[in-house]
């Protein structure tokens, strides 16, 4: 079940849902089911964000259209993905974002997190996001 935690400044609902659908596509197309991706949007202040000591408000910013000022990412993915499938998707949703060689900070970090340690109702009963739901399945327990 990969989860991806995307926290900047406000985007737009139109952009976040943007961003989602991007990154939501791009792991569908290898082989992650729709349903089980997260993507989550945490509106975080400037002045509350700093690197190298400074905040990221005192940061340059780009000229409008020409990227994204700043980002964290934390993505939560099987430690089962390679390298291959890490660097790929950090790629796609730097992308996904506008971040370009003008934005002045992005983080992206990947947490592995096995599927056996992720429970999820969606519609449904309580279950382990590695086990098949079904009549036989209460909460994650076979």
């Amino acid at each position: 079940m990969p989860t991806i935690t995307i926290a900047t400044a406000d985007l737009s609902a139109p952009r976040r849902r943007a961003v989602a659908l991007s990154i939501t596509r791009w792991l569908t197309g290898r082989g992650v089911r729709r349903a089980h991706v997260v993507v989550r949007f945490e509106p975080v202040a400037e002045d509350r964000v700093f690197a190298g000591g400074w905040p990221v408000a005192a940061l340059p910013r780009p000229a409008e259209g020409e990227g994204l000022h700043h980002a964290s990412v934390l993505c939560c993915v099987s430690p089962d993905r390679d390298e291959e499938f890490r660097s790929q998707l950090a790629a796609h949703i730097a992308e996904a974002l506008g971040v370009t060689v003008r934005s002045p900070f992005f983080y992206l970090e990947f947490r592995p997190t096995s599927p056996a340690d992720v429970y999820i109702a969606a519609a449904g009963p309580l279950h382990r996001s590695d086990l098949p739901v079904g009549p036989d399945v209460s909460e994650g327990r076979p």
